[in-house]
């Protein structure tokens, strides 16, 4: 039982990381608008798209075995979501790894405690750690693209007010700015480079760099295609809205720093509590382990604190 509460209370501090990390929101609502946007284009411009093409191609290069594993509902979803995390794998290699985590952490809980409820508990804490690990990532990755993006279209204006054309300033993006922005600027260049229109291009990078400012950017040069128009004044205009949100947002950070700092202190006393008494006290925690009413007040604390720790985080969101 001691085991168990250990794998509830690990279970609490990767959920109450997952919840109170963000400072003002982790951008679900941006990224699922920017979902149904590009779903709407893609269905204007039919089915053969940059992205269905590529997946073609990188279906094409597998073996009959792993195309058909990757052909798999879902799986379409998550190899988007590994390649938006700058990972390799491939989605079922991805599915195998969390099915063999999670059947490990079920042979744990069965040879520790001996217990449905601690296979149950040890398979779902090890299995969801490299969907855990893949959201870590995600963030990571997008963050750090988000903060390149300001300098990426302070080059590419840069560089057209020098005479250069569009593909070459997204070359000289590529070539100067380092990963992950360069990669992704590359893939554009090379996209356009070898055939394919500037709208797709465009749209593709904005398919793998889901973010508010990248769509500025893109809806900016598409406009300027189409309409005409000074693109390097409106990328300027762009870059100074872009920083002034990051000023705003480093200033959100630094005053929402006190209640992220109360949120991990609420999280973290009730398990650091737990295990001082454990250990300075052996016999008192068993009678509240093994005592039904102990068990049930274990319950309700872990479902008052996961309220709380919902409630902070929603006190602590400020879309910027």
């Amino acid at each position: 039982m001691l085991v168990f509460i250990l794998l509830v209370a690990g279970a609490v501090f990767l959920l109450a990381q997952g919840l109170i990390v963000p400072a003002f929101g982790d951008q679900t609502r941006n990224r699922k608008m920017l979902k149904r946007r590009l779903a709407q284009i893609e269905a204007e411009l039919g089915p053969q798209t940059a992205a269905s093409l590529v997946r073609d191609k990188y279906l094409r290069e597998l073996s009959p075995l792993q195309r058909r594993l990757e052909t798999l509902p879902m799986m379409e979803g998550l190899a988007h979501r590994i390649e938006q995390a700058g990972g390799t794998m491939l989605a079922h290699q991805f599915v195998i790894a969390a099915a063999l985590l999670g059947a490990g952490g079920a042979v744990l809980g069965a040879l520790l405690l001996k217990t449905p409820i601690a296979v149950l508990a040890g398979a779902a804490i090890a299995g969801s750690l490299p969907f855990l690990k893949l959201r870590f990532d995600n963030d990571r990755r997008s963050a750090k693209l988000e903060e390149q993006l300001p300098d990426a279209i302070d080059v590419i204006r840069r560089a057209l007010r020098a005479g250069h054309p569009f593909n070459s300033a997204l070359k000289l993006v590529a070539e100067d700015m380092e990963p992950p922005i360069g990669k992704e600027f590359e893939l554009t260049f090379v996209d356009i480079n070898y055939g394919n229109d500037v709208r797709r291009a465009l749209l593709g990078l904005l398919d793998r760099v889901p973010s508010v400012t990248m769509m500025s950017f893109v809806t900016a040069v598409l406009l300027q295609r189409e309409t005409g128009g000074n693109l390097a004044e409106i990328l300027e205009q762009i870059v100074k809205v872009v920083r002034g949100r990051f000023r705003f947002f480093r200033k959100v950070r630094t005053l929402s720093a006190e209640g992220r700092m109360s949120a991990w202190v609420l999280a973290m006393v009730p398990l650091i509590l737990f295990a001082a008494i454990s250990l300075t006290q052996p016999t008192y925690m068993p009678m509240l382990v093994h005592d039904d009413l102990g068990r049930k007040l274990i319950v309700i604390a872990i479902i008052l604190a996961f309220i709380g720790t919902l409630w902070i985080r929603k006190l602590l969101r400020i879309e910027v």
